[in-house]
């Protein structure tokens, strides 16, 4: 694995991890959570419990003066049968913040998908990868390396030509964000650059991220993760994966809100608490779900399958969700002043989607997902923004 240098191996332990609710050790080496342990016993689905151990945010943070850097991992990649495979996943190494050099990993194991719906899959065992990167700046510098934000990851070994050690804690404040696949980073071009990183990186602050594909459900082990998480700033992206997944009607979803908000607000009484209502998505802006592949272009986009008539009896679409979500803020932060809500078609709307459309009807492309970033910083970290200094 190693490419004949002759490289300093560094046990990995978990004070190198960051953006990670727990870790757990395998045969091989760590394998970062994005839920902790409780919750996770109470997952109920395929979906969640890949979502969850997909390090999305997830990065090791290192400080040393190497120049040549290798990481072993196993990843768990994914193929959806009868589809090509995917491209590998990306780690993307950033210098003291700034993004100097990617890798891929070869091998590891891989998941194939045998049913869209419901996530059912058979694992096919495979071999530890490395990652290598060479020709670092040279110097005493911060390294952190983010992991695929889409392959769960387990880390194995880390090599390198100069002694390293955990990275300082800067004591910059912890940003905690639970939202659906978009802030997963579904379509984004590398694990740094999904929005929710984007955000944080002008924001200046540490990102916890717990977007989770398919999966942003108001289940009541996330809120319990998040109020047990230590955190300065904490937001919620709610909405699309309850409509998408035609999960609850009109008459359980406001009172599961509530109870969410009320949960974490049991950890965080004064926290600044943001509540983001969903993105632009003309495919369920007015028709419920559920959302369903379609395949009729020759390229795999989703389409919903509800009866817009139906909202009368309360089933829901992004507009129902956006005024439900709204509502419920007005009513709360009349005794919770540092509650807020900010309307995601201020992230992501009309204009954004005719210059950056959805590549498949759901997620954002590259572009998107920068913007979406850009506008969250400017609306949320800045101009006296929620989250502003």
């Amino acid at each position: 694995m190693s490419n004949g240098q002759n490289l300093i191996t560094t046990p990995l332990t978990a004070d190198f991890l960051r953006g990670h609710l727990d870790v757990e050790e395998t045969a091989h080496g760590l394998l970062p959570h994005r839920l902790p342990a409780r919750a996770r016993r109470q997952i109920p689905d395929d979906r969640l419990a890949t979502a969850e151990a997909q390090p999305s945010g997830v990065r090791l943070a290192f400080r040393t003066r190497a120049t040549a850097v290798e990481l072993d991992t196993l990843p768990t990649k994914r193929v959806y049968r009868g589809f090509p495979p995917q491209p590998d996943g990306i780690y993307d190494l950033l210098v003291d913040g700034g993004l100097t050099a990617q890798a891929t990993v070869e091998g590891g194991n891989l998941r194939t998908i045998t049913d869209m719906q419901t996530q059912a899959a058979e694992l096919t065992p495979g071999p530890v990868g490395t990652a290598h990167f060479t020709g670092l700046p040279p110097g005493e510098k911060d390294i952190e390396i983010w992991l695929p934000h889409a392959e769960a990851t387990e880390v194995v070994a880390l090599r390198t030509d100069a002694p390293v050690e955990p990275a300082p804690h800067r004591g910059r404040r912890v940003w905690l964000h639970h939202g659906s696949s978009i802030s997963h980073g579904s379509n984004a071009a590398s694990p740094s650059t999904i929005w929710p990183a984007l955000a944080a990186t002008a924001g200046d602050v540490e990102l916890i991220n717990l977007g989770f594909g398919g999966s942003a459900l108001v289940d009541p082990f996330t809120a319990r993760a998040m109020r047990d998480t230590p955190a300065d700033l904490i937001s919620l992206k709610l909405g699309i994966n309850v409509v998408n997944s035609d999960a609850m009607r009109l008459r359980a979803f406001a009172p599961a809100v509530h109870g969410f908000l009320d949960t974490i607000r049991e950890g965080h009484p004064a926290t600044p608490l943001l509540l983001v209502s969903p993105l632009l998505c003309p495919t369920h802006e007015h028709t419920p779900g559920p959302l369903m592949p379609d395949l009729s272009s020759g390229t795999l986009k989703f389409k919903a399958t509800g009866d817009p008539a139906e909202t009368a009896t309360g089933r829901l679409t992004l507009t129902v969700v956006r005024d439900v979500l709204a509502d419920i803020v007005r009513q709360r932060s009349v005794e919770d002043p540092n509650l807020h809500y900010l309307d995601g078609l201020n992230l992501y709307g009309e204009s954004d989607h005719d210059e950056f459309p959805l590549p498949d009807a759901i997620h954002p492309s590259p572009e998107g997902h920068r913007r979406i970033g850009e506008n969250f910083a400017e609306l949320v970290f800045a101009n006296n923004g929620p989250f502003t200094m």
